[in-house]
């Protein structure tokens, strides 16, 4: 039986990508680090760790642990800063024909306008991703991401001065994550990353210490898959952007899952700890699927859930 041919190009947000796979922020450092066991042609996009208006040096040691099906990590958002990223890393990445997606933190509205002002000019540029669980000082250390109303403000000012795609990278830690989606959409973001890390923490028994110095860090890994795939689900069905699915995809079997439950792509995070061929072996899976299932485009697979009524 001959094979049916298949497309896994998508286009995210206005971001185009050969196919659904991105590596997730923080996990895939600057691109350069993973050179040697991954190709960066063949992924969809590489999404650089958080890039901030100044460097950033990051938290105290410890800051990462293993945890059961999973990991803790308090890095702190450890960068060269926005400067530093436009004159030492992008040129790498450059070099590459694959779509560079720029995660931004900040602490204030005015970091974020900062980093995204002079992304703006930045050659090489596909997107940015906003992460807003960054603390915002003018509300008491509040994160933009757990507040509908501080969510919406920052991707309005942001998006009033670039025009680059915008993605919001939702928390979990919220009562509703459908209110903060809705809210960023309303605002101008052109997609969705879902999820960032859950809250956790560690103790060391015998010492009564916490495990890490920060003392709470995010959780990642298979131990989140089920809440992610359940929140992803939840705000495919209360948005009408595009959504990137991530939360301890391992494998192409659970980034198909994703994209039954909504998501529009993927990306892969803590598995390149693991296996830093994992984002590579996950396209080929989903091509191998798509095949199986006479699917012409994994577009057939998005939202496919089936339930019972």
């Amino acid at each position: 039986m001959e094979k049916i041919e298949t497309s896994l190009s998508m286009n995210i947000g206005g971001i185009e990508m050969r196919n659904p796979v991105m590596t997730a922020s923080g996990t895939f450092g600057y691109g350069s680090e993973y050179a040697d066991f991954v190709d960066l042609n063949r992924l969809g996009a590489v999404v650089v760790k958080g890039v901030t208006s100044v460097p950033w040096p990051g938290n105290p040691m410890q800051r990462i642990m293993e945890t059961p099906s999973g990991m803790l990590n308090a890095i702190g958002l450890q960068n060269v800063g926005v400067d530093g990223f436009i004159s030492e890393k992008l040129p790498y990445l450059r070099d590459f024909d694959v779509s560079v997606i720029v995660n931004v933190c900040g602490k204030t509205v005015e970091e974020y306008l900062i980093v995204i002002q002079k992304l703006n000019t930045a050659k090489g540029v596909a997107g940015v991703e906003l992460n807003i669980s960054c603390p915002n000082l003018d509300c008491g250390g509040m994160s933009f991401g757990v507040d509908a109303t501080l969510a919406h403000q920052l991707v309005k000012e942001v998006r009033a001065i670039t025009d680059l795609p915008l993605l919001v990278k939702l928390s979990p830690n919220v009562t509703d994550i459908t209110v903060i989606a809705r809210a960023v959409e309303d605002a101008g973001a052109n997609a969705l990353s879902a999820i960032n890390t859950l809250l956790g923490m560690a103790i060391n028994a015998e010492t009564r210490t916490p495990e890490l110095a920060n003392v709470t860090g995010g959780l990642s890994g298979p131990a989140i898959k089920p809440v992610a795939l359940r929140l992803v689900w939840e705000v495919y069905k209360s948005v009408s952007i595009p959504i990137v699915g991530m939360g301890g995809i391992m494998n192409a079997r659970d980034a198909v899952e994703f994209f039954i439950a909504g998501a529009s792509a993927v990306a892969v995070g803590t598995a390149n700890f693991v296996n830093p061929h994992a984002s590579i072996e996950v396209v080929k899976g989903i091509r191998d699927y798509l095949q199986k299932a006479d699917m012409k485009s994994v577009k057939e697979l998005v939202g496919s859930l089936k339930v019972n009524s």
